[in-house]
């Protein structure tokens, strides 16, 4: 194949309608195997599903990307439901399965695969599901792990994912070849955007052999940065673990005197985990995220005000996401932007290098004697089993990824939007990381928890807004929210 036509098979499936409406919808294995049959969905004849109204979901359902609208506004893009159809592409005794977890661990991902394993066991009636073992490059230099639904029977009350997991070892045609050798012919992938940019191209090599291969990813990452869905597995039982270390820096910080807890929270690129769980503690002075700059020195900087907190309340707690301030730690460090394996910078380790510039600031600025506790929970948060919330949340895109892929649809990943479960194109996934906007309402809800200065000054709160809203809001929808603006500092 040529590469024009290979590139051409990336080009989004849209289709439009009347008023304004736009369905970005995902490729389905019909596109370029017009032939293949179909059958009848097996779900009909399972008993469990006998109370349900309607079995199945109607192939025009869709839901909007965009839940808020003004009444002359277009109805925008929307996303193809998620659910069981009445018809699906393969039989049951055709199916070969494989399921492979990559990147870092979160919560969640033994409850995924418990349930994609119980999904197609109970309601399709397949039998041939495998385990990639090691991520990735398991396809082609590692074993793989027979999965039945007495082996994944209790593995979501454990940390971990079974299979094990790694960054990085990608090799797309190795992968494939594995995949057509093995006669794999559907591919459950979890794991963060890199993870689905290596989905996006296996189905893009499958679909360019002409492969039976039904390819869908299950979005992964505790930080909570993939687009487009409401919230990523793994998130809820994060905020909740981060708790734990909160209250630790809490009671530290009023048992002594003059004491700073310092909390280090995961936190890459998106400062959701600080965030919320600083929301959730309200124990929380100041949070620092990527997103929002900051200083330390000078008037409405870092010290001032941990100096006035401290003369105020006798302690204080700081709660930083690993991600923020990272233009300050390699100008003070010098550092050099190394990667790791999977091709991210290798972050420096803000929560040391911030107690060490507290400490010395204190030492030689100040007449005052504090104590800091720094807690970094990181690998403690990432390795506990989901939580209840999560669990459920887990079950539900394991069966909306099974029914997908039954149903012939692949290309694709799911996830909610607006609480409905949804099959979205990789490249929508893929094409930008979710951030905290620091000129949202749930922003200005933090600052007003902790009291803590914003740091910001008005031309960034302009061309935050700029860059991050949607075009239906205007400025004075969400600048009046966020404080009192004056021209040199935002104070809320």
């Amino acid at each position: 194949m040529s590469p024009a036509k290979a590139t051409a098979l990336s080009e989004p499936k849209v289709v439009t309608g009347d008023h304004g409406y736009v369905l970005e919808d995902v490729p389905h294995l019909s596109d370029y195997k017009p032939d293949l049959l179909t059958y009848p969905n097996p779900l009909q004849d399972n008993p469990a599903y006998a109370v349900v109204k309607q079995y199945f979901v109607d192939m025009d359902d869709t839901v909007p990307q965009q839940i808020v609208v003004h009444v002359d506004s277009p109805r925008g893009i929307h996303f193809r439901r998620a659910g069981p159809r009445e018809k699906v592409y393969f039989k049951p005794d055709e199916v070969h399965a494989c399921i492979v977890t990559c990147g870092g661990l979160c919560p969640g991902l033994n409850t995924v695969i418990r349930e994609i394993v119980g999904s197609l066991h109970d309601m399709y009636g397949v039998t041939r599901i495998e385990g990639i073992e090691g991520g990735y490059r398991g396809f082609y230099s590692r074993n793989t792990i027979p999965l039945t639904p007495k082996v994944v029977n209790g593995i979501h009350k454990r940390g971990g994912t079974i299979i094990g997991t790694s960054r990085g070892g990608y090799d797309n045609k190795k992968i494939v070849n594995s995949i057509e050798d093995r006669g794999i012919n559907q591919v459950y992938i979890i794991g963060g955007d890199g993870t689905q940019k290596g989905a996006s191209a296996i189905y893009e090599e499958v679909r360019r052999r002409g492969l039976k291969v039904a390819v869908v990813g299950i979005p992964k990452t505790i930080d909570n940065d993939i687009p487009v869905i409401d919230k990523s597995f793994g998130f809820d039982t994060a905020v909740e673990e981060a708790q734990r270390a909160i209250n630790a820096a809490h009671v530290e910080a009023e048992s002594n005197e003059n004491c700073i807890g310092l909390v280090k929270l995961m936190g890459r690129n998106s400062g959701f985990i600080a965030m919320y769980a600083t929301l959730a503690s309200r124990d929380v002075d100041c949070c620092l995220i990527p997103e929002s700059p900051f200083y330390l020195e000078g008037p409405g900087g870092l010290f001032e005000y941990i100096e006035r907190r401290i003369k105020e309340n006798g302690h204080m707690v700081i709660v930083v996401a690993e991600g923020a301030g990272q233009d300050l730690v390699a100008e003070s460090l010098r550092t050099t932007d190394n990667k790791d394996a999977s091709g991210n910078k290798v972050l420096d380790d803000v929560g040391w290098w911030l107690s060490q510039k507290i400490k010395g600031h204190f030492k030689k600025q100040t007449q005052m004697e504090i104590n800091l506790k720094y807690i970094d929970p990181t690998y403690m948060i990432r390795a506990v089993p989901s939580n209840a919330s999560d669990n459920v949340y887990s079950t539900l895109l394991a069966q909306s990824a099974v029914h997908g892929a039954m149903a012939g649809y692949t290309g694709c990943t799911v996830g909610p939007v607006h609480g409905r479960e949804c099959y979205i194109p990789f490249y929508r996934i893929t094409e930008k990381q979710n951030k905290v906007v620091i000129t949202d309402r749930m922003w200005a809800r933090m600052l007003s928890s902790t009291n803590q200065p914003s740091f910001l000054s008005t031309k960034d709160i302009i061309e935050s807004i700029m860059e991050e809203a949607p075009p239906t809001q205007l400025l004075d929808d969400q600048v009046t929210d966020n404080g009192l603006v004056n021209e040199k500092r935002i104070v809320c």
